[in-house]
């Protein structure tokens, strides 16, 4: 391995052989080996375009390592995109200030929970309470709008249709999905959100995985690792993965500005705010996604799995863990990224391993001056169990620059 470090780039070289290199902004940031490995079957594929540019908040994945850009041409890897397609963030400044909030949370955590569905109960089945049992009127024509591609998938693969679509749109869904106010260093008042494409992105990931599985079996391709099947442009699996993978993309920039929508409207009918404006300044960005992009002098597919794309101007969301800073960016344009910077903190370790290690008082006081769930149920997402979001941002300096830091004061998780 080498390190290059210059004024304006500073990130470690592997080589692969019979690959291409992997370069890595992980300069003081823990890089586990299993992830390592995963990195280097990944740069042995023979579409990779260049190398393969890996974010500080690197770690294991299904497949592909979660804090990875892959651009490849001729060939995506589904798996690499993974289940939670068009899974991102998104931010709204108010007018609000940190004096117009009251001393008192709860309540408007409480408002926030009542507005969004959040979390998964019976199963996913008719009483879950992470789905709208009746579909709110922006909702339903959301959902007529997207309703002809979704058909078009389902027409040609069935099995995709069978489960929650519409109900799905505009909710939160679970694990380290989040809804969070938070104050600036100016202590102005932000939301912020992450979520994707709820169950409908998690079938449409998963059937098409499995369908180049499958592919690759009918055709004696032998991969180190299953869950870097393939599909080939110019094929019609391919072509329907693109029309697919777009479609979900499109849901889950939806399913955020509804649920944004339905925040501030939580809040400004709460009765205890003043009368607010919002909107003043607003991101909404994918970092689970790809997309056909201009890069080192070809058009390539560029996967972004867990990463954020920070092309020159460009804004981005990379946020903390529940009692972490969070950061709204501008990207640097750097060309060996492939324009782009981390997606978050990234996990330090599994969510098994977290709740062995955590209990609810180490969590409580973890989250000390923040509303939200202290309960065992969100141990696995407790601050511990991610990397430092500092030693995140200061190992890709070159990638971004901070534009706002912001703080939660309150945590809506499923």
């Amino acid at each position: 391995m080498t390190t290059m470090t210059t004024k304006t780039t500073s990130y470690q070289v592997i080589d692969v052989p019979g690959g291409v290199p992997i370069k890595a902004w992980t300069s003081g940031v823990p890089f586990e080996d299993a992830a390592k490995q995963q990195l280097v079957n990944l740069a042995r594929l023979p579409f990779i375009h260049k190398w393969v540019a890996v974010m500080p908040d690197v770690h294991h994945g299904k497949g592909a390592t979660v804090g990875s850009v892959i651009p490849t041409v001729g060939a995506i890897v589904p798996a690499a995109v993974g289940v939670d397609i068009g899974c991102g963030m998104m931010a709204v400044r108010t007018s609000l200030g940190a004096s117009d909030l009251p001393d008192e949370l709860r309540g408007l955590r409480a408002a926030i929970e009542a507005a969004v569905p959040h979390g998964r109960t019976d199963h996913g089945g008719p009483a879950d309470r992470g789905a709208w049992h009746d579909l709110p009127s922006a909702h339903a024509e959301a959902w007529a709008a997207l309703r002809p591609g979704y058909e078009a998938i389902v027409a040609d693969h069935p099995r995709i249709g069978r489960g929650v679509d519409a109900r799905h749109l505009g909710t939160l869904g679970t694990g380290n999905h989040f809804i969070e106010v938070c104050l600036d260093e100016a202590d102005r008042v932000w939301v912020m959100l992450h979520s994707g494409s709820r169950g409908v992105g998690n079938r449409i990931g998963s059937y098409f995985i499995e369908l180049a599985k499958r592919e690759l079996r009918r055709w004696f391709v032998n991969l180190p690792d299953a869950d870097l099947a393939y599909l080939p442009e110019g094929t019609a699996h391919f072509a329907h993965y693109v029309r697919a993978v777009s479609w979900a993309q499109r849901y889950a920039t939806v399913n955020r500005e509804l649920m944004m929508g339905a925040v501030l409207g939580a809040l400004a009918t709460s009765g205890v705010l003043p009368a607010f404006s919002a909107g003043l300044e607003a991101v909404n960005c994918h970092h689970n996604y790809v997309r056909k992009e201009h890069h080192l002098g070809a058009d390539v597919y560029v996967t972004r799995k867990g990463a954020v794309r920070a092309g020159k101007g460009e804004l981005g969301i990379i946020p903390g863990s529940m009692g972490a800073r969070s950061y709204v960016v501008r990207g640097k344009g750097h060309r060996e990224s492939f324009e782009s910077c981390s997606h978050g903190a990234g996990r330090a370790m599994s969510r098994a391993e977290a709740r062995r290690r955590f209990t609810v008082d180490d969590h409580v006081a973890a989250t000390a001056g923040i509303e939200c769930r202290k309960d065992a149920e969100v141990i696995d997402e407790t601050p511990a169990a991610y990397k430092s979001i500092d030693q995140v941002m200061e190992a890709q300096r070159d990638l971004v620059e901070v534009v706002y830091t912001l703080r939660q004061v309150l945590c809506v998780k499923g």
